[in-house]
């Protein structure tokens, strides 16, 4: 395939900014910014290294027509223009997403069904997920309809599972925090990811170890597989080279300390157990201490950053008020000079802290409605 594709990197509320500056960082350049995320123009390779490389975006779905819709005609009509068997073999299982907005086709069941028919005709099974399952689990593959206003579009998932899912997390903590949205803290709270790093409060380890990930040159995508490792015309020798040009970049150490503390054993013995299967664990020390025992490792800038509890499910208000005052005085005093970056929900528990902080993005976390706030 020597023509660019026409690529759409997915990202989270908020974070589509950050997939912008990580694409450019690739040398992708063309890029079309909008809430859900990023349009972007790429060949075959630069699609590969977009999945092994970008540690924000959640998936990576790539264009294959669009179309006006207007009736089942037009639908399969445009469907039967669609080269399927450059994107799946005879005997594929595919998962189809529908969605339809103030357009006539509205009835999404009945979209699928017609869709679902036609590559049934090419030997592909397809059936349509549920509400419930708006992810696909990388068994099948993704093909994702919307049609807007009569137009049609048609898009594949070069994905599979979610890019969050690093494959090194399988101990979690009471709320876990998605890895792309704990690589989105890092990238906007410390342009430079050669500093120490500190989460007083790391529960499973994400944070820390997405500081190491990041520190070593690690791509996120290194221990997973991906969607368009099934496609019929999936190029393994360009695939290869990748990875290891992406392995030979790879630092053998983290250049400075990273730290994960916790006050629950618990917590902490499931983060070394993260750590060492992303493969940094000689370069993030855990330690079960409570957030007043926090020091800096070393002296000089680093940073400082941390998910507290929200209160929503983990902590009553009073306690939570404390905490994030708490939280303050040890960043006063034992982190002069360093920048912080917080998660937090509520702008008064951010207040509490009394450090100068400012918003700099706005996500979701597990459903509730998140700020990153950040100094220096």
């Amino acid at each position: 395939m020597t023509a660019p594709l026409d690529c759409f990197a997915v990202a989270a509320p908020g974070l589509a900014p950050i997939v912008r500056s990580e694409l450019e960082g690739l040398e992708l350049k063309d890029t079309q910014l909008s809430a859900a995320g990023v349009a972007f123009r790429a060949s075959l390779r630069e699609l590969y290294q977009a999945n092994l490389q970008l540690r924000v975006a959640s998936r990576i779905l790539v264009r294959l027509a669009t179309f006006r819709a207007a009736h089942f005609s037009e639908l399969e009509k445009g469907a039967a223009r669609i080269s399927w068997n450059r994107w799946m073999a005879r005997g594929s299982r595919v998962d189809l997403r529908v969605t339809s907005r103030k357009s006539r086709l509205y009835h999404s069941g009945a979209v699928a069904e017609r869709l679902a028919n036609h590559l049934e005709q090419r030997g592909v099974t397809a059936r349509q997920l549920s509400g419930l399952e708006d992810d696909s689990n990388g068994a099948s593959q993704l093909v994702v309809v919307r049609i807007d206003r009569d137009e049609c579009t048609v898009s594949i998932d070069s994905s599979g599972e979610l890019l969050h899912r690093r494959g090194y997390r399988q101990a979690v903590g009471k709320a876990p925090l998605r890895e792309t949205l704990g690589a989105a803290m890092l990238l906007t709270s410390c342009a430079d990811r050669d500093v120490p790093v500190v989460d007083p409060m790391c529960g499973s380890g994400t944070l820390p170890i997405e500081a190491a990930l990041r520190a070593r040159r690690i791509p996120p995508g290194r221990q997973r597989r991906f969607a368009f490792e099934q496609w019929p015309e999936f190029d393994a020798r360009i695939w290869r080279r990748l990875r290891e040009e992406a392995s030979a970049a790879i630092l053998a150490a983290a250049p400075s300390p990273i730290v994960g503390g916790d006050r629950d054993a618990g917590v902490i013995e499931s983060a070394r157990a993260n750590a060492e299967r992303a493969g940094v664990g000689s370069d993030v020390v855990f330690v079960e201490q409570s957030l007043s025992a926090a020091k800096a490792p070393v002296s000089g800038p680093g940073l400082v950053i941390t998910n507290p509890p929200y209160g929503e499910r983990v902590a009553p208000g009073r306690e939570l008020r404390d905490l994030y005052a708490r939280l303050g005085d040890v960043v006063r005093r034992e982190f002069s000079g360093w920048s912080v970056g917080i998660l937090a929900a509520d702008s008064q528990l951010v207040a509490a802290t009394r450090l100068p902080l400012t918003p700099r993005f706005s996500t979701t976390n597990g459903g509730i409605r998140v700020q990153l706030w950040a100094m220096g």
